[in-house]
């Protein structure tokens, strides 16, 4: 490893500080859906995608990697909300192989009602702690960094 490039002392901050702002942020979201609305983290932008995509819903694979998870991943949550009556999963209609899922009423339900909280909680942990400047530098930082991930995968 003599030709590592370690990380000097304010890379290692912003690394540090990045993790450490996120895992937080993580927790208080996921805490604040767990306990008002009875959803993870991972659920809600299930349901959040499957509204966005209406009432043909979406093929499992393309829900799996716009949620930038494993299929196996996905079909466990999926299972769950299936369970609770949020969505429902079916034949593709366009290819047997596939299955498709979709929002039903209930989960869109489920949805409305957990949307003001979940948004409320993400002003609180992090868009109103940071001023104009700070939330377009970030944004700019995490599009840059997004863009260069998915030219490599």
């Amino acid at each position: 490893m003599a030709n590592t490039r370690w990380l000097d002392d304010g890379e290692m901050a912003a690394w540090t500080s990045f993790l450490e702002a996120t895992h937080r942020v993580f927790r208080e979201v996921e805490a604040q859906l767990r306990d008002e609305a009875g959803l993870s983290h991972p659920q809600y932008e299930v349901l959040i995608k499957l509204h966005q995509a209406g009432p043909d819903g979406l093929r499992m694979t393309e829900l799996a990697t716009s949620l930038i998870t494993s299929k196996s991943g996905l079909t466990y949550q999926v299972g769950q909300l299936e369970k609770r009556g949020l969505v429902t999963r079916g034949a593709c209609p366009t290819d047997t192989r596939g299955v498709t899922a979709r929002i039903t009423p209930a989960g869109s339900d489920a949805l409305r009602a957990a949307a003001p909280g979940h948004v409320e909680r993400v002003r609180a942990v992090l868009i109103d702690l940071l001023d104009r400047e700070q939330l377009d530098a970030v944004t700019d930082a995490m599009t840059s960094v997004n863009s260069r991930l998915r030219q490599e995968n």
